[in-house]
């Protein structure tokens, strides 16, 4: 997939109760071949939907519905209260597997794209919404190097950084920690407990690395003193991120990282094995 950074700024839903994103009843086929049959799901304010399943079972083509990229054959996709074929504008992030980076321009210009070409804001608030991102993401330092300079993590965190900048909130994760050693994809996991914990940012995560899912599903991000601690969350807090399996485009199972392990479904099992 290529890798790209998609947001916008509609207003944001804040009633807990109220869904930002609906998927009702959603297929979609391309010929003969059936991508995704009669899925429904719904994603609360600041919750995680975790999304696992075989290559080509459907995972990241849901994201593409949700952005608009895809028109589905049946069913609607909401994303705060509108649907989404007859929005212009949405309030979405977007953190695809490699950054897409410019290469010829700066952290801060990498960063500060979106708001440079999309908005009307003063050349200073733009470096100060860049300089309190990239510190969101402990970066500030590179703020002035080439992504040349940056390693591979340090590059998914600036293209994360650069689809906070215009401050969304959801954030669709499409295999954000793939390729990346352990220690690093760890980095990216907090980034994301960070995001959704302590900025209220409503995220869905595909995803085929386990350690990762279960990771975001199973700790928190707590404010402590002047900075944070990423922590093992409660039974409640963890049952705000939701997993959801599918099989050949169909949802086969839908719940928390608990109930997603004491599955007795051999597909599961074996997936999880």
């Amino acid at each position: 997939m290529d890798s790209q950074t998609l947001q916008a700024s509609a207003p944001v839903s804040r009633d807990p109760e109220q869904p930002v994103i609906v998927v009702d009843h959603v297929s979609l086929a391309f010929d003969d071949k059936v991508i995704l049959r009669d899925v429904s799901f719904s994603l609360l304010p600041g919750h995680t939907k975790i999304i696992l399943g075989a290559s080509g079972s459907g995972k990241s083509t849901i994201l593409k519905l949700i952005l608009g990229l895809l028109k589905p054959d049946g069913g609607r996709i909401f994303v705060n209260g509108e649907r989404v074929d007859a929005m212009s504008e949405r309030d979405l992030g977007m953190v695809f597997q490699e950054g897409a980076l410019f290469d010829s321009l700066t952290v801060a210009e990498n960063v500060g794209y979106k708001l440079f070409e999309e908005t009307d804001l003063p050349i200073e608030q733009i470096r100060a919404r860049v300089q309190e991102v990239l510190g969101f993401v402990r970066l500030e330092e590179f703020i002035d190097r080439r992504p040349s300079e940056l390693s591979g993590g340090q590059r998914r965190r600036v293209a994360i950084a650069r689809a906070i900048a215009a401050k969304p909130g959801i954030l669709l994760y499409d295999e954000a920690t793939t390729g990346l050693d352990p220690i690093t994809a760890t980095t990216i996991d907090e980034e994301m407990v960070k995001l959704r914990d302590l900025e209220g940012v409503s995220s869905i995560i595909v995803t085929h690395q386990l350690r990762d899912a279960f990771f975001v599903a199973e700790y928190e991000a707590v404010r402590e003193g002047g900075g944070f601690q990423i922590v093992r969350a409660d039974a409640a807090k963890a049952d705000e991120a939701e997993f959801i399996m599918l099989r050949d485009g169909v949802i086969c199972f839908e719940g928390n990282a608990a109930e997603l392990r004491g599955s007795k479904d051999e597909y599961i099992r074996e997936f999880l094995s």
